[in-house]
């Protein structure tokens, strides 16, 4: 039976009647479902622990819908905006032993051999789990534990052993008899599985989380795969987990991107290559995003995207840090993000002309002219954080200000240099020009670091607004 959608229920599934099949046979060996072969004198089989037998002849997908619904309801991260997960129950049995003397398994249905996981096939585990070809025997308890789908799922009467697609675990150390272990094929990638069953089996702090590294290229395909199937199987105690690693590099605080931008120049330093990408496309981390219901991602991911022209974005060459080879080009956004994109671009790019225009804008120096007789204070007369510090020379501190727009203007506008399309990156450089190490008139330097900082506090709290997120 498989479960496609358990918001839609399947028609009902007549049950299967035992024939034969359930019997013993003559030599010893017990039969189950169609193409479970289980060899030698096994005796007696039980289910393993937590699938308890059937009482009803409901489907598996209208049982799950029913005991999850209301769950679902409360749930903020519910899956009505996903896809609703996908499994169903396999029919495997066992092949010739192979060079270690192991048995193979192989898919009843289509005769592939499949492949146990090397590190997540435990020899007291109590469910198989198949993803694509490969097999990982897993505890139970340890899905139930953090799963509110696997929860359910287990805790729905199952048909008797003889019925059940499952698979006979021979005796081991830990396991001192043969057991009857139900095998479950999840539509899933098998990396991606595997990379959830280790952070389940590995779960704590997300500092001491061995399934999460450096939020680079790699570090993002493995976080991403752990986070859709987190968000699949409502694990929400992992998904949080990831969703506080990713903000590391995808930050919705302008201190937390002054602090990624470090790393960034650190990395680019270190490298000695300017155009090295520390992060994972933007392209990558949007559509991520929007897969998972993850909103507070995108605010970073539109904004760093911005930052690059449209031929960097769409035709970027090698040396350009967009660029990823062929089988690594992340998918493009939706028509809407692309929209979104181009609208927030004009912000930007707006934004960097008014700054450069307002570092020495004309009122702001008439202001200062005035202030003894108004007691106004401007950006060249007096800062409340120079400790009443006064402008030392007004006609100088207006003429240095008249070139520092003129170098701006030549450098961001004309000559389109590093920063062009970043109104962050402009205001603090902005705020420097007139560094008060090395002016004459610390008082108007002072003014000017003040200034730059609140225009950029200013810019970030519009990002959303420039980038339509606010509705998205």
């Amino acid at each position: 039976m498989v479960l496609r959608n358990p918001q839609k229920p399947l028609d009902p599934e007549p049950e299967p009647t035992p024939g034969p099949s359930s019997n013993t046979t003559s030599n010893g060996s017990a039969n189950c479902a169609p193409g479970v072969t289980l060899t030698g004198p096994l005796g007696p089989q039980r289910l393993a622990t937590g699938l308890r037998p059937a009482g009803s002849s409901s489907t598996l997908a209208s049982l799950v819908s029913q005991s999850q619904h209301s769950r679902r309801v409360k749930s903020i991260k519910s899956m009505a905006t996903l896809h609703p997960p996908e499994t169903k129950f396999s029919s495997l049995k066992y092949g010739d032993k192979d060079e270690l003397g192991k048995a193979a398994i192989i898919d009843a249905q289509t005769g592939a051999q499949l492949t146990r996981h090397k590190h997540l096939w435990f020899d007291d585990g109590s469910v198989i789990c198949r993803a694509e070809n490969t097999l990982f025997c897993v505890h139970m308890s340890v899905l139930q534990r953090h799963s509110e789908f696997f929860q359910d799922m287990f805790a729905i009467p199952q048909p008797a052993p003889g019925l059940s697609d499952s698979l006979v675990i021979e005796g081991s150390v830990m396991r001192h008899s043969p057991q009857l272990i139900p095998v479950i094929t999840l539509f899933d990638k098998a990396e991606d599985v595997a990379h959830l069953l280790n952070a389940l089996y590995d779960i704590g702090p997300v500092s001491s989380n061995s399934a999460f590294g450096d939020n680079g290229d790699e570090d993002f395909r493995v976080v991403s795969g752990i986070l859709r199937l987190a968000t699949k199987y409502i694990i929400d105690e992992l998904r949080e987990m990831a969703l506080v690693h990713l903000s590391v590099a995808w930050p919705s605080t302008l201190k937390a991107w002054d602090l990624r931008e470090d790393i960034a120049r650190n990395y680019e330093i270190a490298s000695g290559c300017p155009a090295a990408h520390r992060y994972p496309h933007p392209f990558a981390v949007i559509n991520l995003a929007r897969e998972v219901d993850a909103p507070s991602l995108l605010f970073s991911a539109f904004y760093d995207l911005s930052r690059y022209s449209y031929s960097q974005i769409y035709e970027p060459h090698e040396e350009d840090p967009l660029y990823r080879p062929s089988p690594f080009t992340p998918p493009s956004l939706s028509p809407a993000d692309i929209a979104r994109l181009c609208i927030g671009k004009e912000h930007t790019q707006h934004t960097i002309t008014t700054l450069i225009q307002a570092m020495g804008n004309g009122q702001h120096i008439r202001q200062a002219g005035q202030q003894l007789m108004s007691g106004q204070y401007s950006l060249l007369r007096r800062s409340p954080s120079s400790s009443g510090a006064i402008c030392i020379s007004a006609a100088a501190c207006r003429k240095d200000f008249t070139e520092l727009v003129e170098l701006a203007t030549q450098h961001y506008l004309f000559d389109r240099e590093r920063g062009c399309y970043d109104p962050l990156y402009v205001a603090e450089e902005l705020g420097q020009l007139k560094s008060a190490e090395i002016s004459e008139c610390k008082a108007c330097a002072k003014s000017l670091e003040t200034w730059a900082a609140r225009e950029r506090e200013k810019a970030w709290r519009l990002i959303p607004v420039w980038f339509r997120l606010d509705s998205a």
